[in-house]
Formats: C-alpha cells, structure tokens, sequence
C-alpha cells in the first residue's frame, strides 16, 4: 500500500489508492498548504486471496489470493459495503495518528478530512475543520504552515514547519505506528472472540463455487468438486501452487479440452471441460478455486495465551508483507502485474467478507501491516520519503533543502503515484466479472 504523506511547503490533495493503492484527477491547489494526505497501493494482492493458506499449527493464515478465473467480482453490495468500511477504518487510524501526534504536541492543525473530492458535511472544533468527503477512500491532515489566509505568523514556533526534526518525524511516523498498533488490536479481538484457525492440508483443490452458465456448469463441475489432477498432472497439499497449475493450464488452453480428475463424495472420476475464451485471449471456465483444506478453531485458554497467540500471527503477517515486498521489487518483471489498485482490493475484500468473519479479520490486518511497511520505505510521497528528508536535514545541521528542491522531489513522487492509480484503477476496471462479460 503507498502511502504519501508530505509535512513540507509542497501542497497536494491526491486520494488515498488502495491497492497499495482517489480521485485520478487529484491536483494541486494554487495556494501552498502543508498536507498530510495519503494514496495507498499494495503492491502485491496476490498476498491477498479467498481462502488460501500458509501451513502452520496454529494462527493459519488466509492469504486473500483472489483465484476466481474469470476475474475479480465485487459480489453482494453489502459485502462490497464492508470492505469499504474496513478501508475507511485503517485511514481514519492511519490520519488519527498523525493527527494525535501533532495535537498532543502543541503542533497547530488546522484541518482534519476524511475522503476527497467535494465536502458532504463538515464542522469546526478547536479551530479544526473536520470534514467528510464525497470519495472515502482518501484523506489528510491539513497545517497552516503556508497558509496566506492564516493568521498565524509564520515564525510560530508551533507551526510544523518551525518544530525540530524529533517533533516532526514523531508527526510523520505516527500514522504508520497508528497502522502497526490497529493490527495487532484486530488479530487479537479476532483471536479472543472466534479463535484462530488451524488447518489440515489434503491433495487436490477444492471448488467453491461455479459459476452459472460458465464452462465448467455446463461440462459437469459441480461446487464442492475436488480436483485431483489436471492434465494427468496430480496435485498435492501445496495450496497455492496447486491452485496456480490450474489457472496456468486453463489459461493456456481456450477452446481446448482440459481433463480434471475429480472427487465428489467418495467416487472419483474424470470430467473434460472446454475452456471459454476470454477477452485478451486466455481461457476461462468460471469457478472459484481454494486449497483443499480443512479448517478448525484454536481458543486461548487465558490472556497471556491470547498475547502469545496474537504476537505470532502479527509477526507471521507482518512475515509475508515483507516477503511480498520482497519479491516485487526482486522479481518486478513477474510480479509487476500482480500489483492491484482500489477496484481490486474492494472486491477481495468484498469476496473475504462474503466467506467468512476470520478472513475479514486478517484482511484488515493485512491491510493494515502492509501500509505501516509500505510506508517505511524512503521514497518520495511516502511517509519514508519525508522521513528521509527530515533526516537529510539534521544530518546537514539543521540546514533544510531549499523549498524548490524538496517540492520538486515530492511532487514528482505524488505524480507518480497518481499516473500509477490511476492505470490500476483502469486495469482492476477491466478485470471485473461484469465488465468482462460487456466486452
């Protein structure tokens, strides 16, 4: 998730883009305002799917990678609502934080908003104009600093700008520490209130769901099919890499016979199925597809459990994020094109909130770890850019960078980060069940 945030001269206004990653068209105001506005990008949903998991002995963890052959699909309206609401908690914590963190230092704010784009209501507390706003997906913390209708003169000591470098890099980090502490709260309310779960891996891979209509309703695949093999090719308990070897064999072979050996009940038997061709060319057949597993609950029998129990889940998530992280910017070339933006992560959402409440649970937690390490990293329009230039600064004796320079590095960060939401925001688009089925 790519977070920007900016407690410098530079003004903006872009969106929040979920999917570590809102409005495209975001822009920048004519009269200097310090903003601390965030663009979220993860850079990696397939770290986010339906029902996957990492095998371990307790505090399993789903990995949210979206499997649906013919794409992503947003589902009930009340589930595309909770994920929704999931993403609008973690900003308000994220901007909370840094909100806090200035207000409990004497630090002025002037403006608090949640959302972008027009004002649907607002009021002023304190001298502080909180706001709601037409999109939810975005938000900042607004400063007086170079504001030419403020009346507070520009060598307060108060100011943002004016404060030491120790002040303002509590400030900028704090929205990431905000992130990090609302994760572990989530995992354990999750693990005190329905437990973790722990998982027994089988062969094959199970099918949800199938799609009326689809390819595989009409060739004989029913939900609640396990598949075996593919192509002669037996799967076992890998989850999902298994998973992988059928989406890879049926996107290679539209209009083509592939053979799945199937379990239903207790027969096993062998069922063809003629992919349909998709829009750029691959094949399709219309079922959902998760690891073959099965799932049970694990309850602490006290609260130092549940600590021990929610710290190791932390830490395994908090493992995968930098994993992912690792490996897309390792491997960019194969892993650039898992990079999701606000669409996507809506609808993984949605279809982890539609399964069940464990998977909303570590969602939102992952959701959560990803923008804190996103966050981190030293990059122009993330909180670690502007952290990096803080630093830069009290290495050079307080002496800051002149205002064109550090402009000129965050603004090219945060059009950056606005051309790349905006592309995803198409991609994801076009990836929609219903959209594909249009075209």
């Amino acid at each position: 998730m790519l977070l920007n945030i900016s407690s410098s001269p530079i003004s903006h206004r872009n969106p929040r883009f979920f999917s570590n990653f809102t409005n495209p068209t975001s822009f920048l105001p004519r009269r200097s305002k310090t903003h601390l506005s965030k663009s979220h990008l993860f850079p990696n949903l397939p770290a986010f799917s339906k029902q996957s998991f990492k095998n371990r002995r307790y505090g399993e963890r789903f990995d949210f990678r979206s499997r649906a052959l013919p794409g992503l699909d947003l589902g009930s309206f009340e589930s595309v609502l909770e994920a929704t609401a999931v993403l609008t908690a973690i900003i308000v914590v994220h901007e909370s934080g840094h909100f806090l963190a200035a207000y409990l230092q004497g630090i002025h704010v002037s403006k608090f908003a949640i959302g972008f784009g027009p004002i649907l209501a607002k009021f002023d507390f304190n001298n502080v104009e909180y706001s709601l706003r037409a999109f939810p997906l975005g938000g900042f913390v607004g400063f007086p600093d170079n504001d030419p209708d403020s009346e507070i003169p520009l060598d307060d000591e108060n100011l943002l700008k004016n404060r030491p470098t120790l002040d303002r890099s509590i400030v900028v980090s704090a929205g990431i520490i905000a992130n990090v502490i609302f994760a572990y709260a989530i995992i354990f309310v999750q693990v005190l209130s329905v437990g973790l779960p722990v998982q027994e891996a089988f062969p094959g891979v199970l099918v949800p769901e199938v799609k009326t209509f689809s390819a595989a309703s009409r060739d004989g695949l029913l939900s609640g099919d396990v598949i075996l093999a593919v192509d002669g090719t037996e799967l076992s308990k890998t989850g999902p890499d298994a998973v992988s070897k059928i989406v890879d064999v049926v996107k290679r072979n539209p209009k083509s016979d592939v053979l799945f050996r199937v379990e239903r009940g207790d027969k096993d038997f062998d069922i063809r199925v003629t992919p349909d061709k998709n829009f750029d060319g691959t094949g399709k057949i219309g079922v959902q597809l998760s690891p073959n597993v099965r799932i049970t609950k694990v309850r602490p029998r006290n609260i130092p459990e549940t600590f021990i129990f929610a710290g190791k889940e932390f830490m395994g998530l908090s493992f995968n994020v930098l994993d992912g992280l690792k490996q897309t910017f390792f491997n960019f070339s194969q892993t650039a094109s898992k990079v999701s933006g606000p669409v996507a992560i809506i609808a993984v959402g949605a279809e982890v909130a539609r399964s069940n409440i464990d998977g909303l649970y570590q969602f939102a937690a992952l959701l959560n770890i990803n923008l804190a390490v996103i966050n981190l990293l030293p990059l122009p329009a993330l909180d670690g850019g502007t952290l990096a230039l803080i630093l830069l600064e009290a290495v050079r004796g307080g002496r800051k960078l002149p205002v064109e320079v550090e402009q000129g590095i965050m603004s090219s960060g945060i059009m950056l980060v606005i051309f790349l939401g905006l592309f995803l925001i198409v991609k994801d688009t076009l990836s929609l069940d219903f959209i594909k089925e249009m075209l």
